[in-house]
């Protein structure tokens, strides 16, 4: 099984690929790869398959060539990963399966466009936010109130008015299972500058992590729902870098680096 290793913004996944949808993933074949002592060590895994060869996304074969599946570090299925996508563009180009340039990728959280040259930073269209109410998450014994931003898959955005530096996300946080069933990606954000924040993040399968690319966009909702406005660009910091999100009144705007880092081989699948 061949692999390639990359990150953006330190958010860092394993790309299989598997152009005729060969590859059977099981949960313990993804939670082995991502072991960061005993496997190749990341936040998720990127499969690389033909759209028109799944059939829960072939709908959207017409417009995008290449699936993106998307598994948890935990080995479940999610729909969408905004650092992901920026990721797996990246490895199109690379590997000269897609031109420089701008085309669609197919998603289980629907279509979405990215925008990169030969080499920078890579754009993605991550689509019109939804905005779903508010509820709460408790970190470390402290209830945080927030925002309820579906992205595709479902965050949960608290501006806290305190350093994220301190806190100890090593545990997920709590948060109300009837509003999220399927768990939810908990952001914890300061407000550090004229549409500038300080993000920290526990992602649903995975736990901390360095970076998350929907949750940096609804990290900048949650921002301009605060400020009482609905468009512009807000800079996110994260552990592991910086991205910008530009918010308009159709869609959003993703954009960042995007670096491969190895490939290779694995003898066998786990």
């Amino acid at each position: 099984m061949r692999f390639v290793k990359g990150h953006g913004t330190e958010n860092d996944f394993v790309i299989l690929p598997d152009a005729d949808d060969r590859l059977e993933l099981s949960p313990a074949t993804v939670s082995a790869l991502c072991d960061r002592r005993a496997g190749i060590g990341a936040d998720g895994v990127l499969r690389v398959v033909r759209a028109k060869l799944c059939p829960e996304v072939s709908e959207q074969a017409g417009e995008a060539e290449w699936f993106m599946d998307y598994r948890n570090a935990d080995g479940s299925v999610a729909e969408m990963c905004g650092n992901g996508t920026r990721v797996f563009a990246r490895y199109l180009v690379d590997a000269g399966l897609a031109a420089p340039g701008e085309f669609a990728v197919a998603t289980r959280g629907g279509l979405k466009r990215v925008r990169l040259g030969a080499t920078g930073d890579v754009s993605v269209d991550m689509g019109r936010p939804t905005v779903l109410g508010e509820s709460t998450a408790t970190v470390g014994g402290r209830r945080y109130r927030g925002l309820n931003v579906s992205m595709g898959n479902p965050h949960l955005a608290c501006l806290i008015g305190d350093p994220v530096a301190g806190l100890d996300l090593s545990l997920e946080p709590g948060y109300d299972r009837e509003v999220y069933p399927h768990g939810v990606n908990v952001e914890l954000v300061n407000t550090t500058g004229d549409h500038v924040v300080d993000m920290r993040v526990h992602e649903r399968g995975s736990g901390e992590t360095r970076s998350c690319g929907t949750g940096a966009v609804a990290t900048a909702v949650a921002a301009a729902h605060a400020a009482g406005e609905e468009t512009g660009t807000w800079t996110v910091h994260v552990l592991g870098g910086t991205v910008t999100v530009t918010l308009d009144e159709h869609t959003s705007h993703l954009a960042g680096p995007a670096v491969l880092v190895a490939s290779g081989e694995l003898p066998a699948v786990v």
